[in-house]
C-alpha cells in the first residue's frame, strides 16, 4: 500500500480503517492496535492494577498495560493525572465507573490530545478502543478496511529503545525512616518537586503477612499499597527488624534502593571487613579474636601502637577508641571483653591526621565527595561529633575504590569512608544509610536529585526477551 492510498490529499481527509496502529507516547506505549468504534463516546485502554495515589486536590492513577495480546510477561507501568471519574456503559449493557485520563494519540504522522478511560478489556480482542470524541473532524472511517495508516510492530517492545522513550512517570515511593531529619525531608521535598508521591513510613510500625501466594506489608491496620520504589533509612538500632521489612518488599517485587543483604553486611563490621577482603579492597590491617589469651597475638597482627579498638556495633564514632600505647590497647581490650562486647582491632593510619574522605556513591558512580576533619583533639572525623567538612577532589584510584566497595555490598546508595594512606586509599566503612546534609552542604550538589535520577531509570519498563510477537 502506498502513501497515496492511505490519505486523500484532494479532500484533506485522514482515512481510518476499523482497526489502526496507534501510539501513546505519554504512557510509554509506542505500538498498540486500536479498534475504531464511532458508537462509543470515550476511548478506552486495557489496564490492570488500577490504583489512585497522590493528594485529593491533584489525584493521580497508576496502572499497568499488557500491550501485546498473549504476552502477559510484557508489562508496561504507567501513571497519569486523573481528569474525571465517569460511568461508562459497555456494548453488553453493563455500567462501570472508570477513571478518565488525558494523553497524546499518535497515528501516522499526526498527533493530538485525547481522553481515555481505564478498564480491564481482557475479554476483548483489542487492547484499545478509539471512540468518536478522539476522532478529528477531518477523519473519515472506512469500515470495510483496516490499517490504512502507517503500520507499526510489537517488536519495538523487545528493543532497548523502549527504555529510552519511556516517560518519567509519576511514582509512588516509600521512605522507611523513623526520624524527620534533614535526609528524610530532602527525599520528600525532591520527590514531590518531580511530581512523585513520597510517603514516610515508620519501619517499626510495619508488620508483615508472610505467605507464598500474597505476601504483604501492613501499617497502622491497613495493607500498604504498591510502591514503585522503597528508599530505606534504617537506623542501626532497628537493623534486624528493618531488614526484615525490606526483605518483605523484595519478596513482593518492589525496587529497593538498598537491599536487605547489603544493609545487613554493612552493619556487621566484622562481616563487612571480610567482604571487602574477599573483593581485595584496601583497608587498615584488622584483627578479631574471642579468647582473652589471644590479646598479644591479636595486637601483633595489626602492628604496633597506636591502634584503634572498635566495637562491632559502633556508629557515628561511638565505641571507637584510640589506644596510643601497647599498654593502653591491652587495657581497652580487657575492658571490652569484660563487657562481653565484640570488637575489632585496627591499625591507626597516622598520615590521615584525623581526616577522612566521604564518597557518596549512587547507582555505581561517585556523585559527590567531601573531606571530614575531626574536632580539636579528636581523631574521629564524624560530623555528628563536631567535625567539619569541605569539598575535595578525589583521585581516580579513590573513586574506583569507592565504587568497588559499594558494588561489593550491592548498594545503590552508599557513603564510602576512605583514609588517604602512603599505600593508597583505605576503606574505613561503607554506610548504607548515608546522611545527605553534610555532603550536600559541602559539595553544593543536589544529591537527592541524583538519587531520584537513578530510581526513575531503574523503574522504567525493561525490554522483554524477543520471541515471536503477534502482529
Amino acid at each position: 500500500m502506498t502513501d497515496d492510498d492511505r490519505t486523500d490529499p484532494a479532500q484533506d481527509l485522514i482515512r481510518f480503517g476499523w482497526e489502526e496502529w496507534v501510539a501513546l507516547p505519554d504512557l510509554g506505549l509506542p505500538a498498540l492496535r486500536a479498534k475504531v468504534d464511532t458508537g462509543a463516546r470515550t476511548s478506552a485502554l486495557h489496564a490492570y492494577d488500577i490504583e489512585t495515589f497522590g493528594s485529593a486536590k491533584a489525584p493521580q492513577v497508576r496502572f499497568t498495560v499488557h500491550p501485546v495480546p498473549g504476552r502477559e510477561d510484557l508489562v508496561i507501568p504507567c501513571s497519569a493525572k486523573v481528569l474525571d471519574r465517569r460511568m461508562v456503559t459497555s456494548s453488553n449493557g453493563e455500567s462501570e465507573s472508570r477513571y478518565v485520563i488525558g494523553c497524546t494519540l499518535q497515528v501516522g504522522g499526526e498527533s493530538w490530545p485525547i481522553e481515555l478511560t481505564l478498564t480491564n478489556r481482557s475479554g476483548m480482542a483489542s487492547r484499545m478502543l478509539l471512540g468518536r470524541e478522539a476522532l478529528k473532524d477531518h477523519i473519515t472511517i472506512v469500515a470495510t478496511d483496516r490499517f490504512l495508516q502507517k503500520e507499526l510492530s510489537y517488536d519495538v517492545y523487545a528493543s532497548s529503545a523502549v527504555r529510552q522513550r519511556a516517560p518519567n512517570r509519576a511514582l509512588r515511593i516509600a521512605v522507611l525512616s523513623r526520624e524527620a531529619n534533614y535526609s528524610t525531608r530532602r527525599l520528600v521535598e525532591e520527590g514531590e518537586s518531580r511530581g512523585h508521591t513520597v510517603e514516610v513510613i515508620d519501619t517499626t510500625r510495619c508488620y508483615m503477612a508472610i505467605n507464598a501466594m500474597a505476601p504483604e506489608v501492613h501499617y497502622d491496620g491497613a495493607r500498604l499499597p504498591r510502591y514503585d520504589a522503597v528508599i530505606p533509612r534504617i537506623g542501626a538500632s532497628v537493623t534486624s527488624y528493618g531488614t526484615a521489612v525490606i526483605r518483605q518488599f523484595e519478596t513482593i517485587g518492589t525496587f529497593c534502593v538498598n537491599g536487605s543483604e547489603g544493609i545487613t553486611a554493612s552493619r556487621d563490621k566484622l562481616y563487612a571487613h571480610q567482604l571487602m577482603a574477599r573483593h581485595r579492597i584496601g583497608m587498615p590491617n584488622t584483627a578479631f579474636a574471642s579468647s582473652p589469651k589471644d590479646t598479644d597475638s591479636l595486637m601483633r597482627l595489626v602492628g604496633t601502637a597506636p591502634m584503634i579498638v572498635k566495637l562491632l556495633e559502633s556508629t557515628q564514632g561511638k565505641g571507637v577508641v584510640l589506644a596510643e600505647t601497647k599498654k593502653a590497647a591491652q587495657s581497652v581490650i580487657d575492658a571490652f571483653r569484660g563487657l562481653r562486647a565484640n570488637f575489632l582491632v585496627q591499625d591507626f593510619v597516622k598520615e590521615a591526621a584525623g581526616e577522612d574522605i566521604r564518597c557518596l556513591v549512587v547507582g555505581g558512580r561517585v556523585v559527590a565527595s567531601m573531606k571530614r576533619t575531626g574536632a580539636e583533639g579528636d581523631f574521629r572525623s564524624n560530623l555528628h561529633r563536631g567535625g567539619s567538612a569541605k569539598v575535595v577532589r578525589i583521585s581516580r584510584e579513590e573513586r574506583d575504590t569507592a565504587v568497588r566497595a559499594a558494588r561489593a555490598f550491592r548498594l545503590n546508595l552508599a557513603g564510602v569512608d576512605l583514609l588517604r594512606s602512603e599505600s593508597g586509599p583505605k576503606v574505613l566503612e561503607v554506610n548504607s544509610s548515608p546522611g545527605l546534609e553534610g555532603i550536600e552542604g559541602a559539595s553544593k550538589k543536589n544529591v537527592a536529585g541524583m538519587l531520584y535520577d537513578h530510581i526513575e531509570e531503574r523503574v522504567r519498563p525493561a525490554p522483554v526477551r524477543k520471541r515471536k510477537l503477534l502482529g
